[in-house]
């Protein structure tokens, strides 16, 4: 059968969904175990040396297999499946759908104000802020895939179902710092990605962002949740408290790993999402 093509040039929402989902599991089973590296190393107090290194990675399985000290690096994995995956397909996915609301409203103010070449630019990075501010209601997930990461102890053989129901507001409210703060940090990260790209596209001479090839697209990407669920701190606390046991670099703890990472997952995620979307979009 001949693939369907969506009208208008336009990808359809199951395009979307399909595309962003499987950007996020691909994204999931190739850097799970970094991000899991990084986070247990930024968790841990200790001094960090070449024979503590392993015990802190790899924790019980230290003195294991290498197969069986690789496998130690998925905890969380369901959480993290989740989070990362209803993520990818709410940020792939709903930033083309606040981009095409905004510019069937607004596109004709943007040009006016912008430019017809600035105001396209300005649309993307502007959906792209709108979908971060909803990415807050996510984060849930993502502090209960971090907490099995680095400190397993807390869950004492309670599944996600039986947390939520003894543990309530706690869980969802307990993310690190306030919603205010969260809301800008997406707001700002989703704006400069979307609208950077935007941007990097328009200098590589795509007009319809929709059609930039994988090349394209692929240039255009480039502790408070340690503790236990019943310890409820605030972030100024974990702050203060960082600063006078371990110093201002404790800031940067697992920052080679988080960096070796950071990149090349949003590359990867991000390139491959907005090449399965307009190919899934041929067939649904």
């Amino acid at each position: 059968m001949a693939p369907s093509h969506a009208g208008n040039g336009k990808e359809s929402g199951t395009a979307r969904v399909l595309g962003s989902g499987a950007s996020g599991v691909a994204e999931l089973v190739v850097f799970h175990p970094v991000d899991t590296v990084a986070k247990r190393l930024m968790s841990n107090k200790s001094k960090v040396s070449m024979s503590t290194l392993s015990p802190i990675i790899f924790r019980d399985y230290a003195s294991a297999s290498v197969g069986r000290k690789f496998l130690s690096l998925f905890p969380g994995l369901g959480y993290a499946a989740g989070y990362k995956v209803s993520q990818r397909i709410y940020k792939f996915g709903g930033q083309p759908w606040f981009n095409d609301i905004i510019s069937r409203n607004y596109k004709d103010d943007f040009t006016r104000l912008f430019g017809e070449r600035k105001g396209k630019m300005l649309i993307q990075a502007t959906a792209g802020s709108l979908t971060g501010i909803g990415e807050v209601v996510l984060l849930p997930l993502d502090a209960l895939k971090i907490k099995r990461q680095v400190n397993p102890e807390a869950f004492r053989g309670r599944g996600v179902v039986r947390i939520f129901m003894e543990e309530g507001t706690t869980v969802v409210s307990w993310m690190g710092l306030d919603h205010g703060s969260k809301c800008s940090r997406f707001f700002c990260c989703e704006h400069h990605l979307f609208g950077a790209s935007a941007a990097t596209k328009e200098m590589l001479g795509v007009s319809d962002y929709s059609k930039a090839t994988w090349t394209q697209n692929f240039i255009a990407s480039t502790r408070i949740q340690n503790a236990n669920f019943e310890h409820k701190v605030p972030g100024t606390t974990v702050v203060k408290d960082l600063l006078r046991n371990e110093g201002l670099f404790a800031f940067f703890k697992g920052l080679t790993p988080k960096i070796l990472v950071v990149g090349p997952k949003l590359v990867f995620s991000y390139t491959l999402a907005q090449s399965l979307i307009p190919l899934f979009s041929n067939y649904v």
